[in-house]
């Protein structure tokens, strides 16, 4: 049983990744709102991570880092503090975590970091200049990082491309935009929470031990096809 710590496991690509973790391991999760569920291996803290004292943890195997935003505005449109908002929840939250609990995690087993990043940070699309900005940020991290921990902690990225969860509600907001969606990707589909979650599990286990300091796109072509 590993022990892994969750940051913002109540929803979204968080909450599929704490429930496939439940049954085999000890989660911690860190995130303002509880998830919508108990169980005798989950232990929850209600807390915002940007403003709040993180807790104490004595065993950490793995730390997955899952705020995010979606701030899609015109560059006109976008002031100093949407930038500055962006880079707080993406980069400055997933450093101050690492580096309150990686003395922790150095002492786990097979210990790993995963954040998350976006397609944006490759692909150039129109209104994503924030957003875009700050996750380029999280894979210069997970480079700098990798190379710093090489002999001792694993870290690396996901970047998905569109995700049905809440925080993109308002791009999937009907039939047709879904469709839109589907039909802007090569391989006609966009992701689902489980599908990024299942490539969490890969990263934080024994067959992902000789990776690190990567940053893996799930994107259904959009980046890598010109079809």
């Amino acid at each position: 049983m590993k022990n892994i710590l969750i940051i913002g496991g109540s929803k979204g690509i968080g909450s599929a990744i704490l429930m496939q973790q439940l049954e085999q391991n000890k989660v911690y999760n860190i995130s303002r709102n509880a998830p919508d569920l108990t169980h005798p291996n989950l232990i929850h803290y209600s807390i915002d991570v940007l403003k709040d004292t993180l807790p104490d943890l004595e065993a950490i195997d793995t730390l997955i880092y899952c705020p995010g935003s979606i701030n899609l505005k015109p560059i006109a449109s976008l002031s100093i503090d949407d930038f500055r908002n962006d880079f707080e929840i993406n980069v400055i939250g997933a450093v101050k975590t690492i580096q309150k609990y990686l003395p922790v995690l150095k002492k786990g087993t097979n210990p790993s970091i995963v954040l998350f990043s976006t397609v944006a940070a490759k692909l150039g699309m129109p209104f994503h200049a924030s957003i875009a900005t700050s996750k380029a940020g999280v894979e210069g991290l997970v480079k700098s990082l990798g190379a710093e921990l090489a002999s001792v902690v694993r870290i690396n990225a996901i970047a998905p491309t569109i995700t049905e969860t809440t925080l993109a509600a308002g791009i999937l907001r009907n039939d047709r935009m879904k469709e839109n969606m589907v039909e802007r990707h090569p391989m006609k589909g966009y992701l689902k929470p489980e599908e990024v979650a299942g490539m969490a599990d890969f990263l934080i286990s024994e067959k992902a031990k000789s990776i690190s300091g990567q940053v893996f796109e799930m994107d259904y072509g959009i980046v890598s096809f010109k079809i």
